[in-house]
């Protein structure tokens, strides 16, 4: 059975990774993602539609699947992302992470010490890893579990080698939507100059510092293309999107059109 260990290993030992982007609660919806083949599925409370319940209902759905599952936390949901770990996350992406104070204190609530202050509670986490020895599990937790910030902000971009310096900071994940209207003043192109030569900068940063780099890329080509620049998890999109994209292709292939 794959374990967030095997996944964990596989993308630090350099190996790409597909990220299924779930903003619709339905733990079905999670299962046939997990199922078409995804390496994870990322729940997404932030602009999604999550929340705990759901959270807990498509973690295990996943499990049922061998698919890890990472969760977007609300921006400052610190304390939300511990106890999404407890639940069975293989990991957490914190949006609008800005400098290293902002880092330091996520880092802080889902790395257990001396790393960091997370509190011990992982039941349900043992029980979906079949864990039973405590010490064990809290042995190996601050390894097996991923803690990404998001780069998505100006002042991100420039505190970015601050940021990565952060001891048990795992790797960063790009948001080129965000990035975008901060690297613009207001304007959403997301595919832009600006925001892949952005994205070129931040791979190289991370390359450097050791960490992961991950993205959303918002499309199979844009993903094709993350992959070769030598991102390691990107997600094609989200399932609303697909799930819309596949509806009209339907109805237009039903009307001839």
């Amino acid at each position: 059975m794959p374990t967030h260990a095997d996944f964990l290993a596989s993308l630090r030992s350099g190996h790409r990774a597909l990220l299924a982007w779930s903003e619709l609660t339905d733990p079905m919806l999670v299962g046939l993602m997990a199922r078409a083949g995804f390496d994870a599925v990322l729940l997404d409370m932030q602009h999604g539609l999550h929340d705990i319940a759901s959270v807990m209902s498509c973690i295990s759905e996943a499990a049922l699947c061998d698919t890890p599952v990472l969760v977007r936390v609300e921006v400052g949901g610190f304390a939300t992302a511990a106890r999404l770990l407890d639940m069975g996350a293989a990991g957490v992406l914190a949006p609008m992470i800005n400098d290293a104070q902002d880092a330091r204190r996520f880092v802080a609530e889902v790395k257990y010490p001396p790393m960091g202050s997370r509190s011990w509670g992982p039941g349900r986490a043992m029980q979906l890893q079949r864990q039973e020895d405590a010490q064990a599990f809290l042995s190996a937790a601050n390894e097996q579990t991923l803690a990404l910030a998001m780069i998505e902000t100006r002042a991100a971009l420039q505190n970015l080698e601050e940021i990565l310096a952060v001891p048990g900071l795992d790797g960063v994940l790009v948001g080129p939507g965000d990035l975008s209207i901060a690297l613009s003043g207001g304007q959403f192109d997301p595919n832009g100059v600006a925001v892949r030569e952005a994205m070129v900068t931040v791979l190289e940063r991370v390359r450097a510092a050791g960490k992961l780099a991950c993205a959303y890329g918002g499309s199979v080509e844009r993903t094709r293309e993350l992959f070769g620049l030598g991102y390691q998890l990107v997600s094609p999109g989200y399932d609303s999107q697909f799930i819309t994209a596949a509806f009209e292709q339907t109805v237009a292939q039903a009307r001839g059109e």
